[in-house]
């Protein structure tokens, strides 16, 4: 098992260091303190700074894609195009919460407050084809997307009051409330070449491959089979020390499969270079193909310091039958967690108890205390039982009947309204208790049927519907169903991110992550305390008080989650021995490994 190198521990020391303003122009920036590099660094402490170059690594799929444009809502786009092919004024160190350090940009310059924030360009960037990056494709890109690109990109752009150009390479962003995290933000917007959008509609998905300024650029494609990035010779930024040891192979391709057992089929057959496996029992019992005994094929385990994230099943409580508290509570309960995660699993996974989970960031568990109940007094008298008094998931004894919770749910539902006739659950109104899961191929289809059956015994009629993958994203971004399944990754320096997840406009504007709809002015109110502090104290209290509020609102059924990945690949695929906090996350998986030839 490979050794996790940076603790948990170090990573929040970073966050909890004493605010120091930036007043002048920096190599990097971080969202509390000092940025944990120097000036002066080597790379970055996760990358080998000696890796060869050269050689393929080939993942796997699932789907298709019928765009190369990831940043709209139409189409469906490869992500690798974003990570590989376009990039941005900063770049992330994923060996801390949140901190980042120059690539586009050469320097970063922001006031005590944070209440604006200047960028200046390194003379050196350039786009792939050569033509340098300018301020004007930086003010350019930056409006596009908030105007025309996904809704995370206008939530915080509605923030920025003025953009001005102050210099040949400089420029600065003016925002119009306090938010620690903007610069940082605007750090981390997609630059892209203005000319090379004249005469396109931005809005619309199309197969043209764009210009990008990254280390790669698209080369063959088909759609609904592959699409293969190659790495670029005169890419302007090979050199910095932030790249060194990165983007160290010469092609990475993704091969795209109808569905999940097809993806797997093809990495034991050889055609792959990676598996991340998400199954424990198959990680236990079906990896002794012949490539893996052979010696071809190396298993490893990935530890990680990150928050657990949610993921389970999501009530729309757009839907009535989803509105009260106690018809989602006893749903909760109806859930045999134990069971499920015992017959999928083997009992390998925990569960998600909240949203930061395995973090310091977590609600924990008792009542609230201290600032956490301060921040969340206000609003007492619209939160859900539980927020201040403390809460926990419900627990079964692991059988199939999981008699004692099923009584509490019932309970639940009659409290809510609801009797069961003939067998059937109904309302006042004579409706029947019935809804549908919508999922696409490989989706958590056995837990649903699980759940499906115990429903039954409730009398409640819980239909498990399975559509393609673009009627799926279409449907969630509508927020067209009763219940999805839906994932929601979590950071060591949550922010804006969580206005797109949990803020009031989601409930009607279509294309945030609200998938559940929720309205709640504490919420945003803890949002809004994390986003204007430096103090990271107060930060941690917003968000464990968040958190409180999230749980507690039983908008979600939780599912397992593992404080590692589990990671299959060929042996000649190499990975340096230090881990960043984040483990195997964004930046780590192709970018800082390498094929020993």
């Amino acid at each position: 098992m490979t050794r996790f190198v940076p603790a948990i521990s170090l990573a929040l020391a970073a966050v909890s260091l004493a605010t120091v303003a930036v007043s002048e122009p920096s190599h990097g920036i971080a969202m509390y303190g000092e940025p944990a590099l120097p000036p002066d660094l080597v790379s970055l402490p996760y990358a080998n700074p000696d890796a060869p170059k050269g050689g393929t690594i080939v993942f796997g799929e699932t789907g298709g894609f019928d765009s190369l444009n990831p940043y709209i809502l139409k189409g469906r786009a490869p992500a690798a195009v974003a990570s590989h092919v376009f990039e941005t004024l900063m770049a992330r160190n994923w060996d801390e919460p949140f901190g980042l350090y120059g690539l586009l940009a050469e320097s970063i310059d922001t006031g005590p407050d944070r209440a604006w924030v200047e960028f200046t360009l390194r003379p050196e960037a350039k786009f792939s084809d050569g033509s340098p990056v300018t301020v004007e494709d930086v003010i350019w890109s930056m409006e596009t997307l908030a105007e025309q690109g996904l809704p995370r990109y206008r939530n915080a752009w509605e923030k920025v009051a003025k953009v001005e150009r102050t210099g040949e390479r400089s420029v600065r962003f003016d925002f119009s409330e306090p938010d620690s995290e903007l610069p940082l933000i605007i750090g981390l917007r997609p630059i892209l070449k203005r000319a090379d959008w004249e005469g396109v509609d931005f809005a619309e998905s199309s197969l043209r491959v764009p210009v990008g300024s990254g280390p790669y650029t698209i080369g063959s494609f088909e759609p609904g089979r592959y699409i293969a990035f190659k790495r670029n010779p005169d890419y302007w930024g090979k050199d910095l020390p932030i790249n060194r040891g990165v983007n160290n192979f010469d092609t990475i391709r993704y091969d795209y499969f109808v569905d999940g057992g097809a993806l797997f089929q093809a990495f034991t057959a050889g055609e792959l270079s990676v598996y991340r496996e998400l199954n424990p029992t198959r990680w236990a019992r079906e990896y002794n193909f012949p490539a893996v005994t052979s010696g071809k094929v190396v298993k490893e385990e990935i530890l990680h310091g990150r928050p657990s994230g949610m993921e389970g099943f999501v009530f729309n409580t757009r839907r009535p039958v989803f509105a009260d508290w106690r018809v989602r509570d006893a749903l909760l309960h109806a859930f045999n967690f134990e069971f499920v995660n015992q017959t999928l699993n083997g009992g390998a996974f925990p569960r998600r108890a909240s949203y930061f989970a395995n973090s310091a960031l977590g609600m924990g568990t008792g009542p609230a205390e201290g600032r956490v109940r301060e921040l969340l007094a206000p609003f007492a008298d619209g939160l859900v039982p539980g927020a201040l008094d403390g809460y926990a998931l419900p627990a079964s004894d692991g059988s199939e009947r999981n008699r004692a919770n099923m009584r509490v749910a019932a309970r639940q539902l009659e409290a809510a309204g609801w009797r069961v006739e003939e067998g059937v659950l109904r309302n006042a109104a004579g409706e029947p208790f019935s809804f549908e899961i919508l999922l696409t191929s490989g989706q958590s289809e056995a837990a649903a049927n699980i759940f499906s059956d115990a429903l039954r015994q409730l009398g409640i009629e819980a239909r498990v519907k399975l559509v393609d993958q673009a009627q799926y994203n279409a449907r969630k971004n509508d927020y067209d169903f009763d219940m999805v399944v839906n994932t929601w990754n979590m950071s060591l320096s949550p922010g804006n991110e969580q206005t797109l997840y949990w803020g009031k406009e989601g409930v009607t504007v279509p294309g945030t992550r609200n998938y559940m709809g929720i309205d709640s002015p504490a919420a945003e109110a803890m949002i809004a305390d994390m986003l204007a502090t430096r103090d990271p104290v107060e930060f941690r209290a917003a968000v464990q008080a968040l958190d409180r509020v999230l749980t507690t609102g039983r908008y979600v059924i939780p599912f397992w989650f593992s404080d590692r990945s589990l990671v299959a690949h060929k042996a000649e695929l190499k990975h340096p021995e230090a881990l960043p906090v984040y483990g195997d996350w964004i930046g780590w998986l192709p970018e800082v490994w390498w094929l020993e030839k």
